[in-house]
């Protein structure tokens, strides 16, 4: 499928200012992300009154308000310690992987693939031949990352697959099969519930794969504080302006309702920062040939956000079969980042040392 427009993103990073002409993509997309699986989607979120965290991404208008939010209110874009912990995660990750064999590096849900393009700059200059493969609900998000590692890559190592990790049930089959593969999930188990995510990223992983993973955390010791004390990088004007752009889209009027935030605990005990817009008047909205009726006092659920301790998230990780071989903390306490592998599996391991004693008996 062809593309004649994408983002992409400049030195001084600001959303308002990414539009810019560029030769045409090819982009893989898979049936999760086909018309009428996303209709589906969308009239089931509205049903519900649970809004699938892909709606806010689905725009060229979204994905820029996101990447202005993610400008201005991300620890990784203003914290020096956050900046320190990934430099240091990306050595490790690079040193891991064996030498002289390509490498195939997957962004699993790039986003804007800062980060990506990063890990891609530690690869290269330890002379490593890397392919990327970013991977994203948002076709234009996907096509930022694609322009990002084109700055590093020739246009024939970079390819872009746009998918829905969260309905997808064939991922392995979308991926690369072969060679060394690091695979990165930045930023995106806090709009997942993990014990829905995390099988599926263990499932994916071969043996010998690496999964550089990250976690937004409650700094400090006290996991209720920590919560209270980051609630302010959801309730600002910039991340209200971005969920809001969902709604207004459909028809809903700012002034039919007021956006609340608050923090509750999710599963398994986990806290979560969460975004509820309640209407207090009735709306009816006409939305692919269906009629949706809001009462007043009834409430939408936006938006929800996990946070972790480094503690939590590594006995999580490890409950889903994913072997935590490092991990680093920014001195803010604010993101983790956790260097995973998949141990091999024991039957394989068994059958593979009984063969040449079979073979040697006959």
């Amino acid at each position: 499928m062809g593309w004649t427009a994408l983002l992409r993103l400049d030195s001084s990073s600001r959303a308002d200012t990414l539009i810019h002409a560029m030769p045409a993509a090819n982009l893989q997309i898979d049936s999760s992300q086909f018309p009428e699986k996303v209709r589906r989607d969308l009239l089931s979120s509205l049903r519900r009154g649970v809004i699938q965290p892909k709606f806010h991404y689905d725009s060229l208008k979204q994905t820029l308000l996101w990447l202005q939010l993610h400008e201005a209110h991300s620890p990784a874009r203003r914290d020096r310690g956050v900046k320190d912990a990934y430099d240091l995660a990306f050595a490790a990750a690079t040193r891991a992987c064996p030498e002289g064999k390509p490498v195939r590096l997957v962004g699993l849900g790039c986003g804007g693939g800062q980060k990506d393009a990063q890990l891609l700059r530690h690869l290269l200059r330890k002379g490593r031949r890397v392919d990327y493969h970013p991977v994203d609900v948002s076709a234009a998000m996907t096509l930022v990352a694609r322009g990002a590692a084109l700055r590093l890559l020739q246009e024939e190592r970079c390819h872009p697959v746009v998918c829905d990790l969260a309905a997808q049930n064939n991922l392995p089959g979308l991926l690369p099969a072969h060679g060394a593969r690091v695979i990165t999930f930045f930023g995106v188990i806090p709009n997942f519930e993990p014990n829905h995510i995390l099988p599926r990223l263990t499932g994916l992983l071969r043996p010998g794969d690496l999964l550089l993973f990250s976690a937004n955390l409650a700094p400090g010791l006290d996991y209720a504080a920590g919560m209270k004390r980051i609630l302010g990088q959801y309730d600002n004007a910039l991340t209200r302006q971005w969920l809001l752009a969902f709604l207004l889209d459909l028809g809903v009027q700012a002034r039919d309702g007021r956006l609340t935030f608050g923090i509750e605990t999710g599963q398994s005990g986990l806290k979560r920062v969460v975004a509820d817009f309640q209407f207090i008047r009735n709306r009816t909205l006409q939305v692919h040939g269906r009629e949706f009726s809001f009462q007043a006092g009834r409430d939408i659920r936006l938006f929800f956000s996990y946070r972790h301790t480094p503690e939590r998230m590594k006995r999580l990780l490890e409950r889903h079969g994913l072997r935590v071989e490092n991990q680093w903390a920014s001195s803010s306490g604010e993101e983790g980042l956790f260097l995973c592998g998949k141990p091999p599996d024991p039957k394989k391991t068994t059958a593979t040392r009984k063969r040449p004693m079979l073979a040697a008996n006959q």
